[in-house]
This record gives structure tokens, C-alpha cells and sequence, in this order.
């Protein structure tokens, strides 16, 4: 794995790269937030995963994160906040970010949100590669169908843009079990492969700019069901 830290504390970095080499990854760091976005930019194909300071010098992680999310929708995004503040971690998943985790953090834990969000990228781009050409679709109703594929999802054929790999697991979670209704909890495990130990924010901050992406092309497929959880159903659509 090739990773980009941005994270101006120099410990946290030295800290960071005794672990990131035991597990045998390619680490760069950079200290400034202008500095750790030109190094993306400079070679934006190269990074296999960035983690991201939330306060930053020169340019703060929100608006490093936003700048990324203009060149790349995929490349995993990791931010990592002194805040404890759930205003601030919403935003920053708003901004693009596909996790985050609080100061002070583990080691360890920062290490294996890495790993679980690596290998779903991974394997969602080794499926693009090896069945680009594949048109037929994994889900198709008289208004929605979507392509695990190409990673394409369309609302009466006009083609939802822009979903990042987390929103478009969210989409086919909920698209392929239509009116059923799953908890915050579920989804967070069926999604994030891993436990976030109750915080649902993160659940709701990607409904949230999935709606807005699916709002751009047609009338809205993903319900709320209040108390519960969120619900896919297009029967609505006229």
C-alpha cells in the first residue's frame, strides 16, 4: 500500500511510520495542508490511501479533503480529528471523507481502520478491472438499476455521478433488499465491514450526500423510517 499521511504533529507521524512499516507500507508524510494536497495532485493515480488532519497549517482538512474529492472519487480518505465534536466529523465525511477517527487514537486502531477500508477499495477496483465490458446489471426494477461492475447506478437511465465507493455500497446495500428497512447498526457493519462501536453519524452523514446526488437526476428512492432506519423504494416514482 502506498499511503499519504497529512498530519502536521511530528510525533503522531514518527509514531505512525514505525507501524505503517512494520506492516510493510510505503508512507510519505507531509506536514502542511497545501503541501500534503500538491503531493496528491502532483501524482493523484499513485495513492492508495490518505489520512487526513482535520487542523491543518496553510489549508485545514476539510478543505484538502473537498479539493481531493474534485480530482479523485475513490482514493480512501481517512480524517483524523483532536475534535470530539459531532458537528466537525459529520462535515468532514460531508467533505469526502470515507472515516474518521478522534484524538487520541490507538496505534492499532488506526491501523485496522486502514486495513478494512483498503480492502474494499481493493476489491471494488480489482471487479472494475476485470469486468469493465460487463454491461448487464445486478439490480433493475421499472426505475433503478445498477452495475457492481462498472459501479454505475442509473434512475429512469439517467446515471446517478459522482457516488463515492462508500455511497454506492450504501446504494446497492439498500437497492438490492427494496423496502426493507435496516438499522444504523447493520448498516454500518454490512457497509464498513467492521464495528464502529454505535456511532451512527456516520450512517446518516452518507445518506445524507447520497440523497443529494440521487436528488440531482430524480425523485428521491431512499426513505427514512423514523426510530428505525433507512429504507430503499422505488414504487413511488412516477
Amino acid at each position: 500500500m502506498k499511503l499519504l499521511m497529512i498530519e502536521d504533529n511530528e510525533s503522531v507521524s514518527e509514531m505512525m511510520q514505525m507501524f505503517f512499516l512494520n506492516e510493510g507500507w510505503d508512507a510519505t508524510f507531509r506536514y502542511d495542508g497545501k503541501e500534503g494536497l500538491d503531493t496528491f495532485l502532483a501524482s493523484p493515480k499513485e495513492w492508495d490511501m490518505i489520512t487526513l488532519d482535520l487542523n491543518l497549517p496553510s489549508l485545514d482538512g476539510m478543505m484538502v479533503a473537498r479539493e481531493i474529492r474534485k480530482v479523485s472519487q475513490t482514493v480512501p480518505i481517512i480524517m483524523l480529528t483532536a475534535r470530539d465534536s459531532e458537528s466537525d466529523q459529520v462535515i468532514g465525511l460531508e467533505m469526502g471523507a470515507d472515516d474518521y477517527v478522534t484524538k487520541p487514537f490507538s496505534p492499532i486502531t488506526l491501523i485496522a481502520r486502514i486495513k478494512a477500508l483498503y480492502r474494499r477499495s481493493e476489491i471494488i477496483e480489482t471487479s472494475m478491472a476485470a469486468k469493465e465490458d460487463d454491461l448487464s446489471f445486478d439490480i433493475e426494477t421499472d426505475h433503478f438499476k445498477m452495475n457492481t461492475k462498472t459501479r454505475e447506478a442509473y434512475l429512469d437511465d439517467q446515471r446517478i455521478d459522482g457516488l463515492t465507493p462508500k455511497e454506492f455500497d450504501l446504494l446497492y446495500t439498500l437497492a438490492k433488499k427494496p423496502r426493507q428497512v435496516f438499522s444504523r447498526e447493520q448498516l454500518l457493519e454490512l457497509v464498513w465491514d467492521y464495528q464502529y462501536f454505535g456511532d451512527e453519524r456516520t450512517v446518516d452523514a452518507h445518506i445524507k450526500k447520497l440523497r443529494q446526488k440521487i436528488e440531482k437526476v430524480g425523485p428521491q428512492v431512499i426513505q427514512t423510517v423514523w426510530g428505525v432506519g433507512y429504507k430503499f423504494d422505488d414504487s413511488g416514482v412516477a
